[in-house]
């Protein structure tokens, strides 16, 4: 069963390569991905890694956790499952007894 992580604190100049290069040591990568800010199109600071494993998974946490790539020290951690959050208010979110 895959395992997605959660790469947080990247430099702006790290591509998904770059992760992918970097988790690799630690087992199959089966994704990688930096986010990108859809109006700028530059870094978020912050990307996903899916590898093919909890061990492997597992291992490359416990490796790179707090290490320094590119100038930075990276947090590394399982990500969490988005929530669905589509339903209700349909953006608004003010105060509905306002008028």
């Amino acid at each position: 069963m895959s395992k997605k992580i959660f790469v947080g604190n990247l430099s702006f100049e790290v591509t998904d390569f770059d992760l992918e290069d970097l988790f690799k040591q630690h087992g199959e990568v089966l994704s990688s991905k930096v986010i990108l800010d859809r109006d700028s199109g530059r870094s978020r600071g912050f990307g996903f890694v899916e590898m093919n494993s909890e061990g492997s998974a597992q291992s490359a946490i416990d490796a790179l956790n707090g290490t320094e790539v590119k100038g930075r020290a990276i947090n590394v951690s399982l990500a969490k499952e988005k929530a669905d959050d589509r339903g209700g208010s349909g953006g608004f979110r003010g105060n509905r007894n306002r008028y």
